[in-house]
């Protein structure tokens, strides 16, 4: 009678040692297979992301070795995508976006509407983020990263700028002279309040003041000192 019981507890411990031998494999492969849901959820948005901003950073005309390592950094994403999930619908939307990012060539016309111009900005401050990432995780030094940074923060000002200044253009083909004024100035002011060394915005402050002075011709003053200290103060502004 005891051995029948001992019998029973053994078998029973060891139907219980079984069952939660099942439950710790069923709950692992879960568990697995949740973080690999989570972690392609991220690769793909991050793959997307920087696909998106490299077909941006081309059309805009920004620094070849930038393009080059932000392409690297996608390469990274979309090998580890590959070997996540290689038959995946995932794996062939983010080639066909691979694709179309490769194909695209500097065209700086795709920024003259507002929205245009508004999405470049959302993927080049995307970009200057992801460069930070990039640095503190050792894919580059600092000091390149803050080079990188800045180069971006004047693609980004130019872009505005020469966004202004094509609508001023096509505005004045049109006949419609005022308009196109008050874009040339929003243009200059761009570029005034841009945090850059004067030297890398003089010229284009000189091409936009050029055009705006074709427009609308400065005064003429008369003479006399009050005069010509207001024209050099103007001068000065400009």
């Amino acid at each position: 009678m005891l051995g029948d019981n001992l019998y029973l507890v053994i078998m029973l411990a060891g139907v219980g040692i079984l069952a939660l031998a099942v439950n710790y494999v069923i709950t692992s492969r879960e568990q697995m297979s949740e973080a690999k849901r989570d972690r392609l959820t991220w690769l793909s948005t991050q793959a997307e992301h920087t696909l998106h901003a490299l077909a941006i950073l081309k059309e805009a005309g920004c620094r070849q070795d930038i393009v080059d390592k932000l392409n690297q950094h996608a390469m990274a994403l979309i090998e580890e995508i590959s070997l996540l999930a290689p038959e995946s619908e995932l794996m062939t939307e983010v080639s066909q976006l691979k694709e179309s990012s490769d194909r695209s060539r500097p065209d700086k016309t795709r920024f003259n509407s507002d929205r245009a111009v508004k999405r470049a900005q959302i993927y080049i401050n995307f970009a200057e983020k992801l460069i930070i990432q990039m640095a503190k995780g050792g894919k580059m030094t600092g000091q390149l990263a803050r080079t990188y940074q800045q180069e971006l923060y004047w693609l980004n000002v130019s872009l505005v700028a020469d966004a202004h200044q094509n609508q001023a253009n096509n505005l004045l083909e049109a006949g419609d002279k005022q308009t196109a004024l008050t874009h040339l100035r929003h243009a200059k002011a761009v570029l005034v309040r841009a945090t850059a060394p004067q030297r890398q915005k003089q010229p284009r402050l000189d091409e936009l003041q050029a055009q705006i002075d074709k427009l609308q011709p400065k005064r003429t003053w008369g003479g006399g000192a009050l005069a010509e200290s207001l024209d050099d103060y103007l001068n000065e502004q400009n």
